[in-house]
């Protein structure tokens, strides 16, 4: 997009994490915000830092994966800020577990936020979108988008619905005024996984902490997802190991697997 300053955006997932973060860095560019998430406290935390910034924010509790909810968001959009300029996909969860564990409530449950959340976003928003002057749709996918990893097979095959959707739309617009950028991270400390599911919550809580003490903070995200709408990138990689992710699943799709499968046999009980 040529500019942010007066445009609206809706962001998805943003009570906390990159949603937040990506809220913030919007705001800071002048952007008006309609914030969406499930936690309706989450959601007023982020809206207090949109309006420190002086910037128009609405807060709309909704849940991505349901479909009803998801039709009326736009015209409550447009309610409260006339129009829609950006949106923002990024509301994610996560399941860890292997793929023979997997419950079918869960895998309902990450299909539902992951993969549905963005289709309706995308779906409700577009036809608005295309009415502006310029708009642009950010889908947050994930490294895991490149390779199947173990235990998160769920999560994997969603982020890689997310990438191949991406492409298609952005090959679709081609030519109008709605660019689309696919994002994907390596890791960030976004809270996922203490709202996670699992087959172990033992292991679940040690990855979780592992993640807070090492990965990158959502605020580097965010920047580069900025920087993309601004810059109409079509595609974002972020982090050593999500390039690192991208070139050997592209280049050593089979090396990766044996090494990763080898990786998951040798670990500890």
């Amino acid at each position: 997009m040529k500019r942010l300053e007066g445009r609206v955006a809706v962001v998805t997932g943003a009570g906390g994490g990159i949603g937040r973060a990506t809220a913030e860095r919007l705001a800071g560019r002048g952007c008006a915000l309609a914030l969406v998430d499930v936690s309706a406290q989450g959601l007023a935390e982020t809206a207090a830092r949109g309006r420190a910034a002086g910037r128009p924010v609405s807060e709309h509790v909704a849940d991505v994966a349901d479909r009803e909810r998801m039709a009326v968001l736009p015209e409550e959009v447009l309610r409260e800020h006339g129009h829609v300029h950006v949106l923002v996909n990024n509301a994610g969860v996560t399941v860890t577990a292997t793929f023979q564990d997997h419950g079918f409530e869960d895998l309902d449950w990450i299909l539902g936020v992951n993969f549905w959340g963005v289709v309706h976003g995308c779906k409700f928003f577009l036809p608005h979108l295309l009415r502006e002057e310029e708009g642009h749709v950010v889908n947050v996918s994930s490294m895991a988008a490149f390779l199947g990893l173990p235990t998160q097979s769920a999560y994997c095959a969603t982020k890689a619905a997310v990438h191949g959707l991406s492409e298609a739309l952005g090959a679709e617009l081609a030519g109008t005024a709605v660019g689309v950028t696919s994002v994907h991270p390596g890791a960030v400390r976004t809270g996922i996984l203490r709202g996670s599911r699992g087959a172990d919550p033992e292991a679940l809580a040690r990855w979780a902490a592992q993640l807070e003490r090492h990965a990158r903070p959502p605020e580097r995200v965010a920047t580069r997802i900025v920087r993309a709408i601004e810059r109409g990138r079509r595609r974002v990689v972020v982090g050593a190991e999500a390039h690192l992710t991208d070139w050997a699943a592209s280049l050593l799709p089979v090396l990766c697997q044996r090494l990763l499968g080898a990786s998951f046999r040798r670990r500890p009980p």
